[in-house]
């Protein structure tokens, strides 16, 4: 006889689950971020490491190697290329100090003639602000430093895991089949093999939208003649794979940058250019590219978005849309999730209780369809 437990024990172990999760996920933060993004670099150079072995007779340890040195130097040519615009950059900072003291004038004129407040209690305002900001620069500066630091050391961690998990994928499978029953050995492989399915597609099609995007915003921002356009086309397509507030940034640092360096005439042009590119990418490119691969409703994607920010900061967004697909296949494997998989997709039908919606909408029709005979009837009668 099958076991029951009332619902308000269920809950409370959910919700204990779900706080002892998180806590552990804020406290190891720095080996579980770059585990996870070691993992889905692991699984996207896997076809690569394989064909090393097959085709060209590599023992494992030099295909993993080449593989993870080939992704690390990828990134860093890119990298290298932004940090190239971004030290031209700061030619153009006068310009932009000049275009900023400029409106900054015309604001004041503005605000003393609709609010009546002297130009006078303004600058003693504007200079109160910055003598604080000026208290806190070290303080900015010192965070600065570190974000810097915890990028390279996140890279570097990064690849040593997607290192080590392309050594020693087969070791690791064995041992997740090992760790359960031999009566769901098979359920162990078909949840491995579909997670490693999906993140590989979907990884192939969320590079191949950054590529399209970037192409689609470098063709914009030159018909502009907007300067620094590599830079933000790169800018744009690397943003625009955070879903909603993306976009957003990206149209931000444009319009400032744009503003530094060619005038407000041209940031009504990147707005458009960049809302134009958003309403391409989200009807057709998303859809077409990305969106087959992965179906999570947009309800637990913002839902996601907002935990991973609170949890891993922007390294959380990054990793929300992965982390909920994998969670969403192993739901739908594992007998007593079936329901969470379901509320994290997009299908109708709930495949355990399918027979039962299925009796209910046909009682539901035949009911209808009864009242409608029934109200026939008195209407002939009347």
């Amino acid at each position: 006889m099958k076991q029951t437990y009332p619902f308000y024990l269920k809950l409370s172990c959910i919700l204990i689950s779900i706080v002892v999760l998180g806590f552990l996920a804020i406290i190891g933060e720095q080996i579980f971020v770059p585990m996870i993004l070691g993992l889905l670099v692991a699984i996207l150079l896997t076809p690569l490491s394989r064909f090393m072995e097959k085709r060209l007779r590599f023992p494992r340890s030099l295909s993993s190697i080449l593989a993870s040195l080939l992704a690390l130097a990828i990134i860093a040519g890119v990298i290298y290329g932004i940090s190239i615009q971004v030290a031209k950059l700061s030619n153009d900072w006068p310009q932009f100090q000049k275009q900023f003291i400029t409106l900054t004038d015309d604001l004041q004129s503005w605000i003393s003639k609709t609010f009546g407040v002297r130009r006078r209690d303004q600058l003693e305002y504007l200079n109160d602000t910055a003598k604080k900001s000026i208290s806190t620069g070290t303080a900015i500066l010192e965070r600065a430093l570190k974000s810097i630091g915890y990028i390279l050391m996140l890279t570097g961690f990064t690849f040593l895991f997607a290192l080590f998990f392309l050594l020693y994928r087969t070791h690791l499978l064995k041992f997740l089949v090992a760790s359960f029953t031999e009566a769901h050995h098979k359920t162990v492989f078909e949840v491995v093999h579909s997670i490693q399915f999906m993140v590989k597609k979907y990884l192939v099609g969320l590079f191949l939208q950054m590529i399209i995007v970037t192409i689609l915003s470098l063709i914009a921002y030159t018909i502009i003649g907007v300067k620094y356009n590599f830079m933000l086309a790169i800018i744009t397509g690397i943003l625009n794979i955070l879903p909603y507030i993306g976009i957003f940034i990206a149209l931000l640092i444009g319009a400032l940058i744009t503003f530094a360096t060619s005038g407000i005439s041209h940031v009504l042009f990147i707005v458009i250019a960049i809302v134009v590119i958003h309403a391409i990418d989200g009807n057709i490119i998303m859809p077409r590219v990305v969106g087959s691969k992965v179906k999570i409703n947009s309800l637990i994607v913002i839902i996601g978005l907002v935990i991973g920010e609170m949890l891993w900061g922007i390294a959380g967004m990054f990793l929300t849309i992965p982390v909920l697909a994998i969670l969403k296949i192993i739901f739908d494997r594992v007998e007593g999730l079936q329901s969470w998989g379901f509320l994290m997709g997009e299908d109708d039908e709930v495949p355990v209780f399918k027979s039962t919606f299925d009796k209910y909408f046909q009682m539901k029709k035949a009911k209808l369809k009864s009242n409608e005979v029934d109200d026939s009837e008195s209407e002939s009668a009347d």
